[in-house]
C-alpha cells in the first residue's frame, strides 16, 4: 500500500497520528520549559541580584558532581551572598559524603553557607552538614547515626539448591572478599573491620573538628546511633533550632542581605533526563545503586528508608 493510498483509506488514523507527534513534542517542549523556568533552573533568570544560593542535597547520597558542581558555581558567582545547604538524606556512599564535606567546606570558608537539616540528616547527610558555619535542624529531625557500614550479599545457600558454581582465577586470597557465593573468612571479616575502623575515625576526627568538640566525646556518641534535633543541639553537634525560612534568613544575615525577603537562586538544570523526568530525581539515583555493582562502604542509616 502507497502512502498516498495509506492517507485515502484511513484519514481519521492518520490524523489521530499527526496529533499524537504533535502533542508529545509540545508536552515535551513545555515540560522542559518549566522545568527550566519554574523548576530549579529558575535562579539563572535573575543572576545579576544579589541572592542567597540553595543547594539541595536529597535522597541516597550516591555521587558528588551535582552537589559539588553547585556549590562551586554558587561560590564563583558574586551576586551569591550566601548559601542554604538543605539536607534530607539518610547518607550514602563514604567518598562521596566525603567529598561533599570538602566542598562545603571549602564553600564556607569564601562565603557563608548555612546547613538546613530537614526529617532526615543522618551519617553521610549529616557528615555533609559538618562543613558549614552554621547548622540549623528542628527539633525531631533524625541526625547522627555517625558510623559506616557494609553490606554483603552471602547467597551460598540460594546458589547450591539452583546448581550454581562459579570459577575464581585471581592475584591473592583476598582479592574476592565479599563474593556472594560462600561466607567471609576470619581473615576477611579482620581486614574489612580494620578499613571500617580507619573509615569511622576519619568520620569522628571531621565532626570533632568541626564542632570544636573533644575526639572522645564524639567518638562515645559515634556507634551508629540517632539522635533528634533537640538532642544533637544538646550534644553540641549542631547550632540550632530552626525550619528551612530560618535558615535562609541566618544566611542572607551572614551574607550582609535584607533579612525580610531575601531572594533565593536555586542552580540551573543541567541538560534534559527523561529517566528522571519519568521516574524522579530520587528513583533514578535508586535505580542507579541498583545497577552498580558489589559492595561500598556507606555513611548510610539504612532504617532510614
Amino acid at each position: 500500500m502507497t502512502e498516498g493510498s495509506f492517507r485515502q483509506r484511513h484519514p481519521v488514523i492518520l490524523g489521530f497520528l499527526i496529533l499524537g507527534v504533535m502533542f508529545l513534542l509540545f508536552w515535551g517542549g513545555m515540560t522542559f520549559f518549566l522545568a527550566r523556568v519554574l523548576g530549579h533552573g529558575r535562579g539563572e533568570l535573575f543572576a545579576g541580584q544579589n541572592s542567597v544560593g540553595i543547594v539541595e542535597l536529597k535522597g541516597l547520597i550516591i555521587s558528588s558532581e551535582d552537589t559539588i558542581r553547585q556549590l562551586t558555581d554558587f561560590r564563583n558567582n558574586p551576586a551569591i551572598k550566601a548559601i542554604v545547604l538543605r539536607i534530607d538524606s539518610p547518607g550514602g556512599a563514604v567518598g562521596a559524603s566525603q567529598e561533599i564535606y570538602a566542598e562545603v567546606k571549602r564553600t564556607s570558608q569564601v562565603k557563608p553557607v548555612v546547613a538546613s537539616m530537614a526529617s532526615v540528616a543522618a551519617s553521610g547527610g549529616f557528615y555533609a552538614a559538618m562543613g558549614a558555619r552554621k547548622i540549623l535542624a528542628n527539633p525531631g529531625t533524625l541526625t547522627g547515626s555517625i558510623g559506616v557500614i557494609v553490606k554483603f550479599a552471602n547467597l551460598q545457600d540460594l546458589f547450591e539448591k539452583i546448581g550454581y558454581k562459579s570459577e575464581v582465577i585471581k592475584s591473592g586470597k583476598l582479592k574476592d572478599m565479599g563474593s556472594p557465593d560462600r561466607e567471609l573468612t576470619p581473615e576477611e571479616r579482620q581486614v574489612l573491620q580494620g578499613v571500617i575502623d580507619t573509615v569511622h575515625h576519619q568520620f569522628v576526627a571531621d565532626v570533632a573538628a568541626s564542632r570544636h568538640l573533644p575526639e572522645a566525646k564524639v567518638a562515645a556518641l559515634a556507634d551508629g546511633r540517632i539522635f533528634a534535633g533537640e538532642t544533637a543541639k544538646q550534644l553540641g553537634l549542631i547550632d540550632g533550632f530552626g525550619n528551612f525560612t530560618d535558615a535562609v534568613k541566618l544566611a542572607a544575615s551572614m551574607g550582609g542581605l535584607d533579612t525580610k525577603n531575601p531572594h533565593l537562586v536555586y542552580p540551573e538544570e543541567r541538560g534534559f533526563s527523561l529517566l528522571n523526568l519519568l521516574m524522579g530525581g530520587e528513583k533514578a539515583e535508586l535505580f542507579g545503586r541498583f545497577l552498580r555493582n558489589g559492595p561500598t562502604l556507606a555513611y548510610e542509616w539504612l532504617l532510614a528508608r
